[in-house]
């Protein structure tokens, strides 16, 4: 009988030895490998045909030319939640595969929980690992959850999970989560780079031969990358990261990756004692504690997907207690704040080299449209002079190191939910003569001194 072989892989990155290793070659991880147990080639192989065999009996699909595939095979069900809906670009397709990611604690389980119980015409079998039937039925009982087409098995065998979809053969399978399934051929401890990929390889196989929808939920790691290897995202048709601040009522749910239609959409959704609820409109959830009349407050306006959010920038620039100025963001990134301070300076000679500096983006959500320069950029000024800015303005635009206020993206659509919003004086980036209706009656400007003398009379620090 052939000995097993033992080879080392990284769990963060897939990266294979033949021997333990301190640091990661490939990903410069510390103590991240696992010893693995190669199978004996005669097991190899008996374990190949077993895993084919789980496949299923599932008829092969033929090459078709583009002219014979037809359009109803990509119809979408909906799942009664509208936020979700909109990040998938309409609605489930027939044999996708999902990911969803989070922070723990977040709300994966309430949201995958709250899908099942949305449709209680279908059919879907949720299968968990990390909690016992009890628990799921005391969520169901809290989230108002009544579904006679809602199965619950509790089980991390991954063929004992494809036995049970065979059986059942649900409209929908939601796995929470993937870290917890194991396939027995597989020597490695469950949620290991082997583990999850040969898992998730049945899972995408399942979903593709049976046209089943599946759905798996995925730890992330400390740096809020979703863990694992880089093969699981490649291998899933959708890649959804659900994020939010625990301490706070709000969640967003962010489209990554998505096969089916638009990437970078979000979702929003607040958080209270009976689950998740869609917010239709996130501009009002955000701007609902916005206090004008106080300096260092600004409106900004960022695009995610096609949708236009207006929220609240809050600086404060004090003098430094000690010898070295403080520089602290919350929701915004630190190097570009530095950015902006070292463009004030520069260009319109306020002086932050004694100043300690704070800005947070209230609500906790985190700013990556660059849309959002000249409001950060207004509200530290205001706060330097200690001069609120006039109410009912909003500020749009990207700054860059001239000082010039530069174009963005989707204008139209941030100035229609400003104007819906209340606000009356926008500033927008210079068109150079190229006015459509829709931005008509704002306020355009070709660098950052001219917002200075307009709001704040050109003072100087």
């Amino acid at each position: 009988m052939a000995k097993s072989k033992s080879r080392y892989e990284c769990n963060s990155c897939g990266y294979i030895t033949p021997r333990w290793l301190g640091n990661c070659p490939g990903c410069k991880s510390w103590n991240s490998f696992t010893e693995v147990k190669e199978l004996p080639q005669e097991s190899a192989k008996a374990s190949a045909h077993r895993a084919k065999t789980a496949a299923g009996s599932a008829q092969i699909p033929e090459a078709r030319k583009l002219a014979e595939v037809r359009l109803d095979e990509t119809m979408r069900t909906t799942t009664g939640m509208a936020e979700f809906d909109r990040v998938l670009g309409g609605g489930l397709v027939g044999g996708s595969f999902i990911l969803i990611g989070g922070d723990p604690g977040v709300g994966k389980s309430t949201l995958s929980l709250q899908l099942a119980g949305k449709r209680p015409d279908l059919k879907i079998l949720y299968c968990s690992g990390e909690e016992s039937a009890g628990q799921i039925r005391q969520r169901a009982d809290r989230l108002g959850i009544v579904s006679d087409g809602l199965y619950i098995y509790t089980e991390t065998d991954i063929l004992g999970i494809q036995r049970t979809a065979e059986e059942i053969n649900p409209d929908l399978l939601i796995i929470d989560s993937i870290q917890t399934v194991y396939r027995p051929e597989v020597s490695s401890m469950p949620g290991s780079v082997a583990q999850i990929r040969e898992t998730a390889g049945l899972l995408m196989r399942m979903a593709k031969l049976n046209q089943l929808t599946t759905i798996v939920i995925g730890h992330v790691t400390k740096d809020g990358d979703l863990a694992g290897p880089r093969v699981l995202e490649h291998m899933v048709d959708v890649v959804l990261q659900f994020e939010g601040d625990k301490q706070l009522n709000y969640r967003l749910l962010r489209t990554l990756k998505n096969r089916f239609g638009r990437t970078h959409e979000v979702g929003v959704f607040e958080m209270n004692q009976a689950g998740l609820r869609d917010v239709e409109n996130p501009s009002e959830l955000f701007l609902s504690a916005f206090t004008e009349g106080i300096s260092g407050n600004a409106a900004a306006c960022i695009l995610e997907g096609n949708r236009a959010i207006i929220l609240e920038v809050q600086a404060l620039v004090t003098p430094a207690s000690y010898g070295t100025p403080q520089r602290t963001a919350s929701g915004f990134d630190h190097r570009r704040l530095s950015l902006l301070i070292a463009v004030l300076e520069k260009r319109l000679g306020y002086r932050f080299g004694d100043k300690d500096v704070f800005l947070n983006v209230a609500g906790g959500i985190r700013l990556q449209d660059t849309a959002s320069d000249l409001a950060v950029a207004t509200a530290l000024v205001s706060s330097f002079l200690d001069k609120a800015i006039p109410e009912r303005t909003l500020l749009i635009g990207e700054i860059g190191l001239g000082a010039e206020v530069r174009p963005v993206n989707g204008l139209e659509t941030r100035v229609r939910e400003a104007r819906k919003s209340g606000f009356k004086k926008i500033y927008i980036p210079d068109y150079q003569g190229k006015v459509s209706d829709a931005v008509k009656g704002t306020i355009s400007v070709k660098q950052l001194p001219e917002i200075n003398r307009a709001l704040f009379g050109g003072r100087k620090g």
